[in-house]
């Protein structure tokens, strides 16, 4: 037989849809992307963190000055990572909800104040302002404290009081606290963020962070209302965002059903029944001056907006209802009504009255073009709703999804690569574990094929920080990392542990003089130094205090021996693990470490403590970095491979695009590897005599960077290459792979 030389040239996409032997393109695919037509490895992730708390549910990134605060918002609040643009930097921190005194109590009324009552007299100390009482002085005494305004920012337990002016000039003493809050936040598994920041010009001069928390995980057209929460986007604190500016302030809460969103300088709310609301210009705290405005624009609810491209001084917005897209333009427009001039300044335009959208996380702008997910198809926004063309895998996404959890669905972009990722539950599945990915560049689709990497849950794409960041859908489970003596004193946060390199932050400390749920939040060396006595030749020494000791502990010191250790303790009597060299006497040293726990001891004592992982948490990765899974100092393969289209005779063989009606087998002789590659690859030969027979396949053949050639003697009809990387470090760019093939059985067999 005459042999043949060609090149694999698969066109580029993995189709999921339709059959196998139909297919022009990749036919499977994991961990895979396409440039150049290519197929090429995605690229490794890195964890930020490993102690985020519960499953993420929206994830916003802001960077000044070098620093790039991640916010992720999860069931129970939000936090923080600060980190540098490698990913290195903090770890996470605890945003604390304030908000509006509903209650007071716990009074001291102090003495020799001036008999009265007294209104509108400020509150002062807390951790807020604005809030205002009527107080009543009797008997030189305050009495009674009545709240007339509730002010903002405050927490439970602040104490507060009035200055000697404010209620009659004289006296002192007098202090109430605050006993409940309206803090704005729920905390609810069906919490759902939306982030967003702007500039309050009109006020404090703060950038502001803008959290909504809509209970509508479950349902994308749920009703229920919640506060926007704001505050200081470098600090930790948020409160309910109110109208309180302006020359007609109402006091009134913002609060949605469905999200937020800055057209700069405005801000945007919006929810159930078509609203949508905005700010004055600047001042997100006056929501009744001249520009504005609050209008219901369509029957079903809004659940999501972005900025769009208006004017120099034209912020402009899209907003997606469940059946409509909107668009929303700074267009001021003057008309005269009975004599009197009326200002608009807003334009409300209906892009599409008969469009869908699947969630509220599956929107997102790729260079002024914005695409999302349908309920039953992709759909982009230029101008007009167009639908995106998905001849690859629209079946794979829609037959999979997992409708009941379509508010899980989120989408993120690689822009370096030209590409959209919609993750999503696939199956039984309640969290996102795979997605599908829209290649703009390339103009063809693909998917991650179920990796690990697309196990996610919420994610932002690069911006300043140049790695997209994606929480993972793994929670922790609580389990022993390992137990070591532990030496407490009653009412400290300080512990006291032998060197240990388990030892790590965020780890939770179990221990019957230790309360539950106690974390390790900072650790520092320790060296206990107490004097000592004891006789050459014996295991015991005697101490003046046994505080800071525990087990395990290294000594040192004048006659004790080389390499002794702490056995025993009782009292003040010492066991070594050796004898001592000669009579001990002087200062002792006892090595180890001080560990600063997040709640304080109950107890003095020496006692046995595990230290465990805290159940419930999950890791911030930044992606797109390396080639490995890397978790601290630990770094794990990915699994990549890719499978190219049916390569046969009868399908047209290699580098061609129609049959040529030969019915002969090919056999494969030989392959020429042509890869950017590292570390080892394998390949192997699949297929079958039928469309529907079932796929026979070869042992893998391994190549390395170097390897020339790879022989064989493998003979398919119907013939697919699979290639696969699966080692760390691994990492690999297909080039023009050239086969050589004869001609091989002209009978077929099988069924």
């Amino acid at each position: 037989m005459v042999k043949k030389v060609f090149t694999i040239d698969t066109l580029p996409g993995v189709q999921r849809d339709g059959t196998i032997f139909d297919m022009s393109f990749y036919t499977d695919a994991r961990w895979v992307r396409f440039q150049r037509g290519r197929p090429r490895k995605v690229g490794g992730y890195r964890a930020i963190v490993s102690n985020a708390n519960g499953y993420s549910r929206g994830i916003y990134v802001n960077s000044a000055d070098g620093v790039n605060s991640v916010f992720n918002g999860y069931n129970n609040g939000i936090e923080v990572v600060n980190i540098n643009n490698l990913g290195i930097g903090s770890g996470v921190n605890q945003f604390t909800f304030t908000g509006l005194i509903l209650t007071l109590n716990t009074l001291v009324g102090g003495t020799l104040y001036t008999n009265g009552t007294y209104t509108n007299v400020t509150l002062t100390g807390g951790s807020g302002s604005g809030a205002k009482a009527t107080i009543v002085v009797a008997g030189a005494t305050v009495t009674t404290v009545t709240l007339t305004a509730a002010g903002n920012d405050y927490v439970v337990g602040n104490t507060l009081s009035a200055t000697a002016a404010t209620i009659g000039g004289t006296g002192s003493g007098f202090s109430i606290n605050v006993a409940t809050i309206n803090d704005g936040f729920t905390e609810s598994d069906l919490n759902l963020w939306q982030f967003d920041s702007t500039f309050d010009a009109q006020g404090s001069g703060n950038q502001l962070l803008l959290a909504h928390p809509g209970q509508n995980l479950e349902q994308i057209d749920q009703t229920t209302v919640t506060p926007v929460l704001s505050g200081n986007i470098n600090g930790t604190t948020l409160s309910p965002l109110r109208d309180t500016s302006g020359t007609t302030p109402t006091g009134d809460i913002i609060e949605v059903a469905g999200g937020v969103v800055v057209l700069h300088p405005y801000v945007f709310v919006y929810g159930d029944n078509g609203l949508i609301k905005n700010c004055v210009a600047g001042d997100p705290f006056d929501w009744n001056g001249a520009d504005s405005n609050e209008t219901n624009v369509s029957s079903t609810k809004i659940v999501k907006g972005l900025p769009v491209r208006g004017g120099s001084n034209s912020p402009s917005g899209l907003f997606w209802s469940l059946d409509s897209l909107i668009r929303v333009s700074y267009a001021p427009t003057t008309i005269t009504v009975a004599s009197v001039p009326q200002t608009f300044y807003w334009r409300y335009d209906i892009i599409s009255s008969q469009t869908s959208i699947l969630s509220s996380q599956c929107v997102i702008e790729y260079d002024g073009i914005y695409y999302w997910a349908g309920v039953d198809r992709f759909l982009l926004y230029q101008g007009v709703v167009k639908e995106i063309k998905n001849t690859f895998n629209q079946n794979y996404f829609f037959d999979n999804l997992n409708y009941a959890q379509q508010q899980k669905v989120f989408v993120n972009k690689v822009p370096r690569f030209g590409e959209i990722w919609w993750f999503f539950p696939s199956g039984n599945s309640e969290e996102c574990n795979d997605c599908i990915i829209y290649n703009v560049r390339e103009d063809c689709w693909y998917d991650a094929g179920e990796a690990l990497g697309a196990r996610r849950t919420a994610g932002f794409f690069s911006q300043v920080f140049h790695y997209p960041i994606n929480a993972g859908a793994t929670l922790s489970e609580q389990e022993v990392i390992f137990t070591a003596s532990i030496s407490t004193t009653n009412a400290s946060a300080v512990i006291t542990i032998a060197p240990n390199n388990l030892v790590a932050v965020g780890q939770e400390v179990v221990a019957v003089s230790i309360p539950s749920g106690a974390l390790v939040s900072l650790i520092t060396p320790n060296a206990a130094s107490p004097t000592a006595t004891g006789t050459s030749g014996a295991s015991t020494i005697v101490v003046s205090s046994a505080t800071g000791i525990v087990l395990n502990q290294s000594v040192t010191g004048t006659g004790i021996g080389v390499g002794a250790i702490v056995t025993t303790i009782v009292g003040t009597t010492i066991t070594l693990s050796v004898v001592n060299s000669s009579a001990v006497s002087g200062t002792m040293s006892f090595s180890g470490l001080s560990l600063t726990l997040s709640a304080n001891a109950t107890a003095t004592s020496v006692e046995t403590a595990n230290f465990e992982t805290v159940a419930g948490q999950v890791i911030l990765w930044q992606h797109e970095i390396g080639t490995d899974e890397v978790i601290n100092d630990e770094s794990n393969a990915i699994e990549s491979y890719f499978q190219t289209s049916d390569l046969g005779f009868v399908s047209g063989g290699p580098a061609q695009t129609t049959p040529v009606g030969e019915n002969f087998w090919v056999n494969l002789e030989r392959v020429e590897p042509d890869f950017i590659q590292e570390g080892e690859m394998n390949l192997q030969v699949t297929g079958r005599p039928y469309a529907q027979s079932e796929d026979v396949t070869s042992q893998e053949y391994p190549f390395d960077p170097d390897t020339g050639k790879i022989d064989m003697r493998q003979q398919r009809r119907e013939i697919r290459l699979r290639f696969s990387s699966n080692v760390s470090g691994g990492n690999y760019e297909m080039g023009k792979v050239l086969l050589s093939v004869t001609l091989g059985d002209v009978r077929p067999f099988g069924n």
